[in-house]
């Protein structure tokens, strides 16, 4: 069998990350219409973790401003021209194909960032994946109340986090 490797995502890819959303976030549902307009806004960053013959997993990434996160399960609708970050929407993986593969995913989304011009990542740590993302290079940033009520819809313990590409 060979080794899980990143690919670019393709449209015929939703029903696999749709389903791998769910079962990965069941509490912070969204809609396939969400993930593919990702997909049509930015493809660069959006790609699927392939193991075998199976999609083992996705990562969901597009320029954005920072400290002005995306709602969940909302159409971005357009991107914004001053983009100042790459946003991490997502990262995805089924836990029996865990181990090494976010790293590798946030290399290459790193090196997109910086092919574009941009020197910064930013994200929402969700759930109890801080430490992964401390691991990965990025920070918390202090939480103004703008901040944290859009922080709200991510659930409890959200974490607006940035890594500086310049310093890595």
């Amino acid at each position: 069998m060979s080794k899980p490797h990143w690919r670019p995502a393709h449209p015929s890819d939703l029903p696999a990350i749709g389903a791998i959303a769910a079962r990965i976030h069941p509490e912070l549902p969204e809609g396939p219409e969400v993930f593919a307009e990702k997909m049509r806004l930015y493809p660069d960053g959006c790609r699927v973790l392939v193991a075998g013959d199976e999609i083992a997993g996705y990562g969901l990434a597009h320029p954005w401003k920072q400290h002005q996160i995306p709602p969940l399960d909302r159409f971005l609708e357009r991107l914004p021209g001053d983009a100042d970050c790459l946003y991490v929407h997502d990262i995805a993986v089924l836990p029996d194909r865990r181990g090494g593969v976010a790293r590798a995913y946030m290399t290459a989304i790193a090196e997109l960032a910086r092919a574009s011009g941009i020197a910064t990542l930013a994200l929402v740590s969700v759930y109890t994946t801080r430490p992964l993302w401390e691991r990965l290079g990025f920070r918390p940033v202090a939480a103004d109340a703008a901040l944290r009520a859009k922080l709200a819809s991510y659930g409890e313990g959200a974490t607006y986090m940035l890594r500086d590409l310049a310093a890595t």
